[in-house]
Protein backbone atom coordinates (compact mmCIF):
# COMPACT_ATOMS: atom_id res chain seq x y z
CA UNK A 1 0.00 0.00 0.00
CA UNK A 2 1.38 3.57 -0.67
CA UNK A 3 1.56 5.55 2.37
CA UNK A 4 2.49 8.78 0.78
CA UNK A 5 -0.16 11.33 0.46
CA UNK A 6 -0.49 13.07 -2.32
CA UNK A 7 -3.12 15.72 -3.77
CA UNK A 8 -3.08 17.08 -6.62
CA UNK A 9 -4.83 20.47 -5.41
CA UNK A 10 -1.79 22.81 -4.56
CA UNK A 11 -3.47 24.32 -1.78
CA UNK A 12 -4.13 20.50 -0.04
CA UNK A 13 -0.47 20.11 -0.41
CA UNK A 14 0.81 23.64 1.10
CA UNK A 15 -2.18 22.35 4.42
CA UNK A 16 -0.65 19.55 4.55
CA UNK A 17 2.70 20.13 4.09
CA UNK A 18 2.19 22.92 6.70
CA UNK A 19 0.22 20.12 8.83
CA UNK A 20 3.15 17.74 9.13
CA UNK A 21 5.83 21.04 9.86
CA UNK A 22 3.26 21.52 12.81
CA UNK A 23 3.07 17.97 14.43
CA UNK A 24 7.09 17.84 14.11
CA UNK A 25 8.26 21.23 15.27
CA UNK A 26 5.34 22.44 17.33
CA UNK A 27 4.03 18.97 18.64
CA UNK A 28 7.53 17.48 19.43
CA UNK A 29 6.08 14.23 17.78
CA UNK A 30 8.07 11.16 17.07
CA UNK A 31 9.11 9.98 13.25
CA UNK A 32 6.91 6.88 14.06
CA UNK A 33 4.30 8.97 15.34
CA UNK A 34 4.39 11.04 12.30
CA UNK A 35 4.06 8.03 10.54
CA UNK A 36 1.29 6.60 12.09
CA UNK A 37 -0.42 10.12 11.54
CA UNK A 38 0.66 10.01 7.64
CA UNK A 39 -1.02 6.36 7.46
CA UNK A 40 -4.11 7.03 8.74
CA UNK A 41 -4.40 10.36 6.96
CA UNK A 42 -4.27 8.18 3.54
CA UNK A 43 -6.58 5.95 4.35
CA UNK A 44 -8.69 8.95 5.46
CA UNK A 45 -8.23 10.88 2.33
CA UNK A 46 -8.65 7.80 0.40
CA UNK A 47 -12.31 6.89 1.78
CA UNK A 48 -13.32 10.81 1.64
CA UNK A 49 -12.30 10.27 -2.53
CA UNK A 50 -14.58 7.24 -2.53
CA UNK A 51 -17.34 8.71 -1.31
CA UNK A 52 -16.76 12.17 -3.62
CA UNK A 53 -16.02 14.09 -1.18
CA UNK A 54 -12.83 16.43 -2.74
CA UNK A 55 -12.44 19.31 -0.35
CA UNK A 56 -12.16 19.35 3.13
CA UNK A 57 -14.55 22.17 3.26
CA UNK A 58 -16.80 19.79 2.48
CA UNK A 59 -15.93 16.83 5.02
CA UNK A 60 -19.11 16.61 7.51
CA UNK A 61 -19.56 14.56 10.65
CA UNK A 62 -21.59 11.55 9.29
CA UNK A 63 -18.64 11.34 6.94
CA UNK A 64 -15.78 10.52 9.87
CA UNK A 65 -18.17 8.18 11.31
CA UNK A 66 -18.70 5.96 8.58
CA UNK A 67 -14.94 6.23 8.12
CA UNK A 68 -14.34 4.87 11.65
CA UNK A 69 -17.15 2.08 11.57
CA UNK A 70 -15.50 1.28 8.16
CA UNK A 71 -12.04 0.83 10.20
CA UNK A 72 -13.82 -1.08 12.84
CA UNK A 73 -14.91 -3.49 10.23
CA UNK A 74 -11.61 -4.01 8.73
CA UNK A 75 -10.67 -5.44 11.91
CA UNK A 76 -8.38 -2.56 13.75
CA UNK A 77 -8.29 -2.76 16.95
CA UNK A 78 -9.83 0.10 19.58
CA UNK A 79 -6.40 1.50 20.59
CA UNK A 80 -5.83 2.00 16.56
CA UNK A 81 -9.31 3.71 16.04
CA UNK A 82 -9.23 5.74 19.28
CA UNK A 83 -5.42 6.54 17.51
CA UNK A 84 -7.13 7.59 14.52
CA UNK A 85 -9.89 9.77 15.34
CA UNK A 86 -7.12 11.36 17.56
CA UNK A 87 -5.09 12.08 13.90
CA UNK A 88 -8.85 12.81 12.18
CA UNK A 89 -9.47 15.86 15.40
CA UNK A 90 -5.81 17.14 15.74
CA UNK A 91 -6.29 17.63 11.85
CA UNK A 92 -9.30 19.28 11.39
CA UNK A 93 -8.18 21.61 14.36
CA UNK A 94 -5.65 22.55 12.27
CA UNK A 95 -7.28 23.42 9.50
CA UNK A 96 -9.69 25.48 11.68
CA UNK A 97 -6.57 27.29 13.92
CA UNK A 98 -5.29 28.01 9.48
CA UNK A 99 -8.80 29.54 8.81
CA UNK A 100 -8.77 27.19 5.94
CA UNK A 101 -12.27 25.91 7.66
CA UNK A 102 -14.70 27.84 9.58
CA UNK A 103 -16.00 25.38 11.90
CA UNK A 104 -14.52 21.58 13.48
CA UNK A 105 -16.94 19.07 12.40
CA UNK A 106 -14.70 16.77 15.01
CA UNK A 107 -15.35 18.79 17.92
CA UNK A 108 -18.14 16.70 19.16
CA UNK A 109 -16.69 13.45 18.18
CA UNK A 110 -14.95 11.63 22.14
CA UNK A 111 -11.62 10.58 22.21
CA UNK A 112 -11.07 7.84 24.08
CA UNK A 113 -8.49 8.97 27.03
CA UNK A 114 -5.79 7.30 25.17
CA UNK A 115 -2.05 8.21 24.68
CA UNK A 116 -2.19 10.83 27.39
CA UNK A 117 1.09 10.81 28.83
CA UNK A 118 3.15 13.23 30.85
CA UNK A 119 4.79 16.14 29.01
CA UNK A 120 8.68 16.18 28.98
CA UNK A 121 9.97 19.06 30.78
CA UNK A 122 13.63 20.42 32.23
CA UNK A 123 14.88 21.05 35.41
CA UNK A 124 15.49 24.37 36.33
CA UNK A 125 19.68 23.92 35.89
CA UNK A 126 18.85 22.20 32.61
CA UNK A 127 17.05 25.63 31.38
CA UNK A 128 19.98 27.79 32.89
CA UNK A 129 22.45 25.79 31.14
CA UNK A 130 20.72 26.18 27.69
CA UNK A 131 19.81 29.82 28.32
CA UNK A 132 23.96 30.72 29.24
CA UNK A 133 24.79 28.53 25.90
CA UNK A 134 24.48 31.04 23.34
CA UNK A 135 27.94 33.07 22.65
CA UNK A 136 27.24 36.30 24.50
CA UNK A 137 28.61 38.89 22.56
CA UNK A 138 28.04 38.08 19.09
CA UNK A 139 24.88 39.15 16.98
CA UNK A 140 23.33 35.85 16.54
CA UNK A 141 24.33 34.55 19.77
CA UNK A 142 22.69 38.24 21.70
CA UNK A 143 19.39 37.85 19.45
CA UNK A 144 18.95 33.96 20.37
CA UNK A 145 19.61 34.25 23.99
CA UNK A 146 16.85 36.81 24.13
CA UNK A 147 14.54 33.97 22.40
CA UNK A 148 15.43 31.38 24.73
CA UNK A 149 14.73 34.04 27.74
CA UNK A 150 11.58 35.45 26.32
CA UNK A 151 10.36 31.38 25.15
CA UNK A 152 10.92 30.17 29.13
CA UNK A 153 9.38 33.85 30.41
CA UNK A 154 6.13 33.87 29.20
CA UNK A 155 5.83 30.16 28.26
CA UNK A 156 4.31 30.77 24.47
CA UNK A 157 4.19 28.45 21.69
CA UNK A 158 6.94 28.70 19.04
CA UNK A 159 4.42 29.81 16.70
CA UNK A 160 3.70 33.06 18.64
CA UNK A 161 7.23 33.75 19.56
CA UNK A 162 8.11 33.46 15.88
CA UNK A 163 4.97 35.60 14.91
CA UNK A 164 5.85 38.07 17.80
CA UNK A 165 6.08 41.90 16.38
CA UNK A 166 8.13 44.95 17.73
CA UNK A 167 5.15 46.46 18.68
CA UNK A 168 3.55 43.66 20.89
CA UNK A 169 6.69 43.72 23.30
CA UNK A 170 6.67 46.29 26.58
CA UNK A 171 9.86 45.80 28.33
CA UNK A 172 8.71 49.01 30.23
CA UNK A 173 6.07 47.42 31.67
CA UNK A 174 7.04 44.18 31.46
CA UNK A 175 4.74 42.66 28.78
CA UNK A 176 4.35 41.10 25.76
CA UNK A 177 0.97 40.40 24.05
CA UNK A 178 0.57 37.17 22.73
CA UNK A 179 -1.88 35.65 19.56
CA UNK A 180 -2.52 32.28 20.20
CA UNK A 181 -4.63 29.51 18.77
CA UNK A 182 -7.96 31.12 16.98
CA UNK A 183 -5.78 34.36 17.13
CA UNK A 184 -7.29 34.89 20.37
CA UNK A 185 -4.86 37.35 22.30
CA UNK A 186 -3.11 37.07 25.49
CA UNK A 187 -1.19 39.13 28.21
CA UNK A 188 1.65 37.42 29.30
CA UNK A 189 4.56 38.62 31.59
CA UNK A 190 8.47 38.45 31.32
CA UNK A 191 10.96 38.76 33.95
CA UNK A 192 13.95 40.90 34.43
CA UNK A 193 16.17 38.39 32.78
CA UNK A 194 14.31 38.20 29.54
CA UNK A 195 13.52 42.15 29.64
CA UNK A 196 16.84 42.90 29.97
CA UNK A 197 18.21 40.21 27.06
CA UNK A 198 15.50 41.47 24.85
CA UNK A 199 16.60 45.03 25.47
CA UNK A 200 20.66 43.74 24.58
CA UNK A 201 19.01 41.89 21.36
CA UNK A 202 17.42 45.61 20.20
CA UNK A 203 19.63 48.22 20.96
CA UNK A 204 22.86 45.69 19.76
CA UNK A 205 21.59 43.69 17.39
CA UNK A 206 18.10 44.81 15.69
CA UNK A 207 19.13 48.36 15.72
CA UNK A 208 21.78 47.56 13.17
CA UNK A 209 19.72 45.31 10.68
CA UNK A 210 18.25 46.62 7.66
CA UNK A 211 14.93 45.22 8.62
CA UNK A 212 12.18 43.80 6.21
CA UNK A 213 9.65 43.16 8.45
CA UNK A 214 7.62 43.78 11.55
CA UNK A 215 8.76 40.98 13.42
CA UNK A 216 10.62 41.27 16.93
CA UNK A 217 13.25 38.34 16.32
CA UNK A 218 14.80 38.74 12.69
CA UNK A 219 17.40 36.52 11.09
CA UNK A 220 20.53 38.25 8.77
CA UNK A 221 18.50 39.26 5.86
CA UNK A 222 15.92 41.33 8.42
CA UNK A 223 13.46 38.74 7.66
CA UNK A 224 11.01 36.64 10.62
CA UNK A 225 12.28 33.42 12.22
CA UNK A 226 10.43 30.26 11.21
CA UNK A 227 9.24 27.80 13.31
CA UNK A 228 11.48 24.88 12.31
CA UNK A 229 14.90 27.51 12.09
CA UNK A 230 13.61 27.98 15.93
CA UNK A 231 13.77 24.39 16.53
CA UNK A 232 17.02 23.50 15.44
CA UNK A 233 18.72 26.35 17.21
CA UNK A 234 17.01 25.06 20.65
CA UNK A 235 18.08 21.51 19.74
CA UNK A 236 21.79 22.72 18.88
CA UNK A 237 21.97 24.84 22.26
CA UNK A 238 20.59 21.55 24.36
CA UNK A 239 23.63 19.60 22.58
CA UNK A 240 25.83 22.50 23.36
CA UNK A 241 24.77 22.23 27.20
CA UNK A 242 24.91 18.83 27.69
CA UNK A 243 21.25 17.44 27.80
CA UNK A 244 20.47 14.46 26.13
CA UNK A 245 17.10 14.67 26.58
CA UNK A 246 14.56 15.00 23.13
CA UNK A 247 13.79 18.51 22.90
CA UNK A 248 11.54 20.92 21.28
CA UNK A 249 10.22 24.20 21.47
CA UNK A 250 7.03 22.66 23.47
CA UNK A 251 9.78 21.81 26.20
CA UNK A 252 10.33 25.27 26.56
CA UNK A 253 6.47 25.84 27.53
CA UNK A 254 6.00 22.23 29.59
CA UNK A 255 8.59 23.58 31.50
CA UNK A 256 7.51 26.62 32.10
CA UNK A 257 4.37 25.33 33.30
CA UNK A 258 5.57 22.68 35.82
CA UNK A 259 8.26 25.46 37.25
CA UNK A 260 5.27 28.07 38.13
CA UNK A 261 3.07 24.96 39.46
CA UNK A 262 6.21 23.58 41.61
CA UNK A 263 6.93 26.77 43.19
CA UNK A 264 2.99 27.33 44.18
CA UNK A 265 1.21 29.25 41.01
CA UNK A 266 -2.89 28.96 40.95
CA UNK A 267 -3.69 26.55 38.29
CA UNK A 268 -6.13 28.73 36.83
CA UNK A 269 -3.37 31.90 36.43
CA UNK A 270 -0.80 29.13 34.73
CA UNK A 271 -3.86 28.17 32.38
CA UNK A 272 -4.41 31.92 31.77
CA UNK A 273 -0.63 32.44 30.74
CA UNK A 274 -0.75 29.34 28.82
CA UNK A 275 -3.72 30.72 26.81
CA UNK A 276 -5.41 26.93 27.19
CA UNK A 277 -9.46 27.40 26.82
CA UNK A 278 -10.09 23.99 29.16
CA UNK A 279 -8.26 23.77 32.32
CA UNK A 280 -8.31 20.19 31.81
CA UNK A 281 -5.40 20.95 29.52
CA UNK A 282 -3.14 22.57 32.36
CA UNK A 283 -4.27 20.06 34.82
CA UNK A 284 -2.17 17.50 33.05
CA UNK A 285 1.38 20.06 35.16
CA UNK A 286 0.11 18.81 38.07
CA UNK A 287 0.11 15.33 37.70
CA UNK A 288 3.76 16.25 36.27
CA UNK A 289 4.35 17.70 39.67
CA UNK A 290 2.78 16.10 41.78
CA UNK A 291 5.37 12.52 40.15
CA UNK A 292 8.48 14.22 40.31
CA UNK A 293 7.08 14.89 44.48
CA UNK A 294 6.38 11.73 44.52
CA UNK A 295 9.64 10.07 43.34
CA UNK A 296 11.72 13.12 45.74
CA UNK A 297 9.90 11.48 48.85
CA UNK A 298 10.88 7.81 47.33
CA UNK A 299 14.69 8.43 46.91
CA UNK A 300 14.94 10.34 50.71
CA UNK A 301 12.22 9.40 52.84
CA UNK A 302 13.80 6.64 55.20
CA UNK A 303 10.43 4.51 54.39
CA UNK A 304 10.12 5.72 50.82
Amino acid sequence: MNTTLTVADPTEQFLLREFFNYLSVEKGLSANTLDAYQLDLVRYHKFLEGLGVRDWKDVRREHITKFLLAEKKRGLEVSSIARCLVTLKVFHRFLLQERYLTEDVTSVLESPKLWKRLPQFLTSQEVGSILKAPFGHKPQGIRDRALLECLYATGVRVSEVAGLKLNDVDLDNSFVKCRGKGDKERIVPIGRFAVEACRQYLQKVRAKQHVQTEHLFLNRSGRGLSRQYIWQMIKKYARWAGITKTITPHTFRHSFATHLLEHGADLRVVQELLGHSDISTTQIYTHVSRDRLKGIHAKFHPRG
